[in-house]
């Protein structure tokens, strides 16, 4: 018996025809209603009486909202390899990560050869398939920054740029029936995809045990193959061969080609919608019952638990991958895996973990988490990996992602009440959101995390009027390190949600967070350039027109010391809106032109636009880089000795990228213990970044330190003790402390600034477990 231990797909094999080009649309509309996983469609673009594979694949995707789309197989001996990958990984990005590449070398060459298409060989065909594969799996790599080159025979990209990278790991699966096919199926590929009305007796088995030994002699586990299988036939009365009778026949023939020759994907071919609805409704849930038992009966691990020796040599020391739980290592991320490269990183930050965990809910992470607290290593939570603090990933430890869970969805109209996954960004938020006219402050850039900022602050665009993100936090879900899933807001676990608004990293993993959106129309969106030579005088000037304009705006500078002959700039990012309506643009204009006056005038460009357009949905793909080192203050104005302070930094040579943010307004109407985010009386936040920690700290200390009054952790990379007492003064500190020792005693979330538990032998101010 061969099973690899792969989750069960079924799917259809559509015939796209033009006769009626409606036809094969609405198949695949009745093949996802009916709640098959996949619908494929032939390619052969030499016949006339088909519809172009690749635009109906689009169109369908259009038109479908769940179901994965492949061709089966995709003629790649007419396709050009590197733009086939383009518009694999486009295609896989406007339908929410569903495309799937099956392919295969083509094999009507007097059709193709008619075509223009370069007739090959057999083995020229494998031989320029395999080139295809390198290039297409090339392109998609983004996270390389290095140009593609591939000096193939058949196939040649010479400097190619990478990307755009796909919404997810596009696998590739291959129409293969010879042994070259076969063996290049088993080296480099992630399927085996033929028809078995092409196949004798015992070819399966033959074809697994080629794609297997080439598998073991490239270092990988068979497991890393998926088998799919096209079947013909009849769902009918009665019995007259094989695949040709009632639904319990299907579902006996079916299990045993899953059990016995590792067949994991079947897809029915015909345009028959009856036959559609019986293989979906009746043969498919009993297929996947009768695997099910089998496979524990038998102990079958999953595929993803099985690694080849080149994966296996990748491990780190310290984790028990093999004891990992199976719901999470069917997503896990090793350092051997093709995904790895996308996962390792966060924004600024480079990173090995020797693992990534990717949960898909509350008790997925419960099991991660009472798996983590076994192993001897470092452990870090990620939600987008935007930080700039970097805690979000590591070297040889695990990390456990929440990417996957990353909902936005209305709960209650009346008080805009939006529940997000702690995985989603904003810029994902911002764009479901605008519809309706509605906006949360959230940071300035769209690839941010939303578990990480409204957590911990939230100095956004539409700070002075919103206030901080965390303002607006009403209730969120937070699995504990003893593994409970506890829901925290005012009524419950008060002392929990009081912390989570400021201090949440401590505290626990929070999966989803409820909002309350404010009515946000159109803003204005300005963009500003200030010669900023008198640097103290722009500061003063830009500050005190900030704190006395209207709430609606809000205004980020980024300052750039002058070099090489330039005179320092400064570059203002301002946002105007309007609660309730659109933003005026009158009265914005009058009160830009009031910030123009801070300084010299270089450019200014200004648009009104949805909250959406500034703050944009990005790539979530990082591949670190920079590694910079930062500092992070906030001030309760930008008085002249203040102004000055920041002058000398900027002139000091440290500091390449310094930035200022307005804050106040709204958030400085909550009371300072209102949540753990005590800071309600200052105006601005400023950063600092650099290539040395302990260079900018010097120059930070002398200049910063005496005027600033607070700190904003999520900028910061000092570790020195000093800063949790900057970021949490008194008593907000022994209060977290006191909730910690509830919820953390044994202080397992303590990657970002960790706060110590409180000593329970010294008292308990009466927080609630």
């Amino acid at each position: 018996m061969t099973d690899y231990g792969h989750d069960l797909l079924f799917g259809t094999f559509i015939t796209p025809t033009n006769s009626d080009p409606q036809s094969p649309i609405q198949l695949a509309q009745l093949s996802e209603r009916v709640g098959l996983d996949l619908v494929t469609f032939q390619d052969h673009p030499y016949q006339p009486s088909f519809l172009d594979t690749w635009t109906l694949m689009s169109w369908v995707a259009a038109q479908t909202e769940r179901i994965h789309i492949s061709a089966n197989v995709l003629n790649l001996g007419m396709r050009q390899p590197a733009l086939t990958a383009r518009s694999a990984a486009s295609l896989d990005l406007l339908s929410g990560g569903r495309f799937e590449m099956g392919a295969g070398a083509g094999g009507f060459w007097d059709a193709m050869a008619a075509m223009g298409a370069t007739r090959r060989t057999p083995a020229e065909s494998v031989g320029a398939l395999e080139e295809a594969i390198e290039i297409m799996r090339g392109i998609w790599d983004s996270t390389n920054r290095t140009p593609l080159r591939v000096p193939g025979e058949f196939h040649r990209v010479d400097g190619a740029k990478r990307g755009p990278a796909p919404a997810h790991d596009i696998p590739i699966w291959l129409g293969a029936y010879k042994k070259r096919m076969l063996r290049l199926t088993g080296a480099k590929a992630d399927g085996w995809l033929p028809s078995l009305g092409y196949m004798k007796d015992g070819d399966l088995a033959r074809g697994n045990a080629t794609i297997d030994e080439a598998a073991l002699e490239g270092g990988r586990s068979p497991s890393e193959i998926r088998r799919l299988l096209n079947v013909g036939g009849a769902i009918t009365d009665r019995s007259s061969g094989p695949l040709q009778g009632p639904a319990d026949q299907w579902v006996e023939e079916l299990t045993q080609l899953a059990v016995e020759d590792g067949v994991s994907a079947f897809i029915l071919a015909g345009d028959a919608p009856d036959q559609i609805r019986s293989f979906a409704q009746e043969v498919a849930p009993a297929v996947r019952e009768a695997v099910a038992s089998e496979r524990r009966s038998a102990g079958t691990a999953p595929a993803s638990a099985h690694r080849g020796t080149a994966a296996l040599a990748a491990r780190r020391p310290g984790i028990d991958y093999d004891s990992l739980p199976p719901e999470l290592a069917a997503r896990a991320v090793e350092p051997g895996d093709r995904e790895y490269e996308s996962v390792r990183h966060n924004y600024l930050r480079s990173g090995a973990p020797g693992l990534v965990l990717r949960p898909q809910g509350a008790e997925e992470v419960a099991s991660g988490l009472a798996w983590v607290q076994k192993q001897d290593t470092e452990f870090a939570v990620r939600s987008a990996g935007h930080g700039i603090s970097g805690r979000s990933t590591n070297d040889g430890g695990v990390v456990l992602s929440l990417i996957g869970m990353r909902s936005v969805e209305v709960v209650d109209e009346a008080t805009r009440r939006v529940r997000i996954g702690a995985g989603a960004t904003w810029g994902e938020v911002a764009a479901k959101l605008a519809p309706r006219g509605w906006a949360i402050t959230s940071g300035d850039y769209g690839g941010v995390g939303v578990g990480g900022l409204a957590t911990t602050g939230g100095i956004g665009f539409l700070g002075r009027l919103q206030g901080l993100t965390i303002d607006h936090v009403v209730a969120a879900e937070v699995v504990t390190a003893d593994g409970r899933v506890l829901h925290a807001s005012r009524d419950e676990h008060p002392d929990l949600f009081w912390a989570l608004r400021g201090a949440g990293g401590n505290m626990g993993v929070v999966t989803w967070l409820e909002v309350e959106a404010g009515a946000v129309g159109d803003v204005v969106f300005s963009q500003m350039t200030l010669d900023a030579t008198d640097t103290a005088g722009l500061l003063e000037r830009w500050g005190a027109t900030v704190e006395a304009a209207p709430r609606g705006l809000t205004s980020f500078m980024i300052l750039a010391p002058g070099r090489r002959g330039q005179t320092p700039m400064a570059q203002l990012m301002t946002v105007f809106a309007a609660e309730g309506a659109d933003a005026d643009p009158d009265e914005a204009i009058a009160q830009l032109e009031l910030l123009a006056d801070a300084g010299p005038l270089l450019g200014h460009q200004a648009q009104l636009l949805p909250y959406s357009g500034v703050v944009r949905e990005e790539d979530a793909h990082h591949s670190g880089g920079g590694d910079p080192s930062a500092r992070s203050g906030l001030l309760a104005h930008l008085d002249q000795g203040t102004s000055r302070a920041i002058e000398r930094l900027l002139s000091s040579g440290e500091s390449y990228f310094t930035s200022i943010r307005a804050t106040g307004g709204a958030g400085n109407d909550v009371a300072p213990d209102a949540t753990a985010y005590a800071h309600r009386h200052q105006n601005f936040q400023l950063s600092a970044l650099a290539s040395g920690q302990d260079r900018l700290n010097q120059a930070w200390d002398a200049e910063i330190g005496p005027v600033m009054d607070g700190s904003y952790l999520s900028f910061d990379t000092d570790r020195r003790p000093e800063r949790l007492l900057e970021a949490f003064p008194e008593p907000t500190l022994a209060r977290l402390r006191t909730v910690k020792a509830v919820y953390d005693p044994s202080n397992v979330f303590r990657t970002n600034f960790p706060i110590p538990p409180a000593d329970p032998s010294a008292g308990s101010s009466g927080a609630e477990a």
